[in-house]
């Protein structure tokens, strides 16, 4: 193809323009079932959120029906990085300034809740997903970052006991073998998970608990009306007594509602070939997941499964064809790690996520339709989490109370859905981060 980049050097002549996941946890398109005419709860959405809810609803007696317009977790739920953290894009001091100290304390303290809990199913259920503990290493991308780090991370600390360790410049390279950077910040508690055995093994059991799942089928419509909601999907109409909306990235322009409040973007992972053992601890000596301080975040973290890295970056502009996304990816690991320069990528691939207007994930519902959205880069633990939230909500439990439901969800005038606003918006993010450099 005229203007595709040559592979050679950048790939393996086998690389998959698949996600890395899918060697151990492919999504399998299920046969077509008949559409029940009526259920307790139908779940639109087949991801971290809608399996969670749909675990728990099953097990409580609910009648329960998963649709998805593809095979169960095949969007960003088999596609995420699978890191597992309790930060948001806004620090506690600015939640604090903005909502006020209880809530935005409450919220932090939530999030921490979720990465618990995240990890409260993986021991309970006992799913077997490569979970690791080696914390994370945040690097400065300037001195100002570094400066601000510190001063994001102490009120955490101060206020809710979440531990980390600032890392100079100099001493760097115990952490991170790159010298990019500028010194950074450890938080040495939080983890990583293989995201396509942990969605697999939320799928299995929410099965074996009941739960019909429909994939290969889209909805178009949801609307409440006197007999219940009725669902409106390419295969028939199903009415349920409650309905969660659960789509994140993928939310279809006829729930316009909530399409005209997620901002659908696209972003880019990749995975090396086998290393040695010594490549692998010269870039991660101590295999913690990384992110770096811009906003828009390049990041890196060692397989669980193989001697390789995982990493990605360059969100929610387009990168062109599968070619052209793998040799911009290699361009960030040869940036990054010129001593990896020469080595080749096994697998390339994209997915969408979606982020909200106010950075932050947003839960709650109306006229018995139920929604969790908006992960912003937290889609393990806040998709989790919310998805046992909204289980609670639809069975009137106190525990589905959340600090997330007491907020605003945020449009803007003329938005329907197109993010076409995005690149520019990233350029500006950009030159932000380059401002502060």
């Amino acid at each position: 193809m005229k203007g595709t980049p040559p592979m050679d050097g950048i790939a393996l002549p086998s690389i998959k323009f698949e996600p890395y996941w899918w060697d151990a946890a492919r999504p399998v398109l299920q046969p077509a079932t008949s559409l029940p005419p009526r259920v307790d709860v139908a779940v639109v959405g087949s991801g971290f959120t809608g399996m969670r809810a749909a675990l728990e609803l099953a097990r409580a007696g609910r009648s329960v029906l998963v649709l998805d317009q593809d095979a169960a977790g095949s969007g960003a739920a088999r596609r995420n990085a699978g890191y597992l953290g309790r930060v948001l894009k806004h620090s506690l001091t600015t939640l604090m300034k903005k909502h006020g100290e209880a809530q935005g304390i409450a919220m932090y303290r939530e999030l921490g809740d979720a990465f618990t809990g995240v990890i409260e199913l993986i021991e309970r259920e006992r799913i077997d997903c490569h979970f690791t503990r080696h914390g994370r290493f945040i690097a400065a991308t300037s001195t100002k970052h570094y400066d601000a780090l510190a001063i994001d991370l102490e009120p955490m600390r101060g206020h809710l006991g979440y531990p980390f360790e600032m890392v100079p410049r100099a001493e760097q390279r115990r952490e991170f073998g790159s010298d990019l950077y500028h010194g950074g910040a450890i938080i040495p508690d939080l983890a990583a998970i293989h995201s396509g055995l942990y969605h697999q093994g939320l799928t299995e059991r929410a099965k074996a608990a009941g739960a019909v799942i429909s994939d290969g089928t889209a909805v178009t419509a949801v609307t409440p009306e006197p007999d219940g909601v009725h669902l409106v999907t390419d295969r028939g109409t199903v009415v349920a007594r409650d309905a969660i909306i659960a789509t994140n990235g993928y939310t279809p322009r006829g729930l316009s509602w909530l399409a005209k409040r997620v901002i659908p973007f696209q972003a880019y992972m990749a995975a090396t070939e086998e290393l040695s053992e010594a490549q692998l601890r010269d870039a991660i000596p101590n295999l913690r997941t990384m992110i770096d301080s811009n906003t828009n975040i390049d990041f890196f973290r060692p397989a669980p499964d193989s001697r390789r890295l995982l990493f990605g970056g360059g969100t929610g502009v387009p990168r062109g064809d599968a070619t052209e996304i793998a040799a911009f990816l290699h361009g960030i690991l040869r940036r990054v790690f010129p001593q990896l320069s020469t080595v080749k990528l096994s697998h390339a691939w994209t997915g969408y996520c979606a982020g909200t207007f106010d950075m932050m994930p947003h839960i709650g519902g109306r006229d018995h339709v139920w929604y969790g959205l908006g992960y912003n880069f937290a889609g393990i633990p806040m998709g989790t989490h919310f998805g046992a939230k909204l289980a609670a909500m639809i069975e009137g439990k106190a525990e589905g109370r959340s600090a997330f439901a007491e907020t605003p969800f945020p449009t803007l005038p003329f938005y329907s859905g197109d993010p076409w606003f995005l690149p520019l918006a990233m350029r500006y993010f950009d030159w932000k981060d380059r401002k502060a450099s």
